[in-house]
């Protein structure tokens, strides 16, 4: 898995450890009622093929995940957890996952980020700005401080 896949997933898996109503809430969406039954020959449509097997479920639609609250709630468990809003090793410190120059040297080519050496305090700035970018194109509630 991509680093930034670690980076997601954990911002996930964290989401839905802390939403207490997690098991009431529904898992898919509802299939639409079973259409009429239809007189021409057409080709059968998504609707048709959902009449035809009512159990096949649709994924529902993700909630935004809230990036900043899942992280100030890790940072409050983990004893602060750091810098983690600007410093791209702490925030995969406390992610749990690996911070390693080889670990952000793979990061920096997947989000293609060019700003200095590798390793240095000027790509580590880049990538954690990149991944911020990142989390809100995928989705993530990610607040405007953080992006800029």
């Amino acid at each position: 898995m991509s680093v930034f896949g670690k980076i997601w997933d954990s911002l996930t898996k964290v989401r839905g450890r802390d939403d207490k109503d997690d098991d009431k809430k529904p898992r898919t969406a509802p299939v639409p009622p079973r259409p009429a039954p239809r007189t021409t020959t057409a080709a059968p449509t998504a609707t048709a093929t959902q009449a035809k097997y009512p159990y096949v479920m649709k994924p529902a639609p993700a909630a935004p995940v809230d990036v900043e609250a899942v992280l100030v709630g890790l940072a409050n468990q983990n004893g602060g957890g750091g810098n983690w809003r600007t410093s791209i090793v702490d925030l995969l410190k406390m992610l749990d996952i690996d911070s390693s120059l080889a670990s952000r040297k793979e990061l920096a080519e997947e989000l293609n980020v060019n700003a200095g050496a590798h390793g240095s305090a000027e790509q580590n700035m880049a990538l954690s700005k990149a991944v911020w970018k990142k989390l809100a194109e995928n989705g993530g509630k990610v607040p405007a401080s953080l992006r800029d």
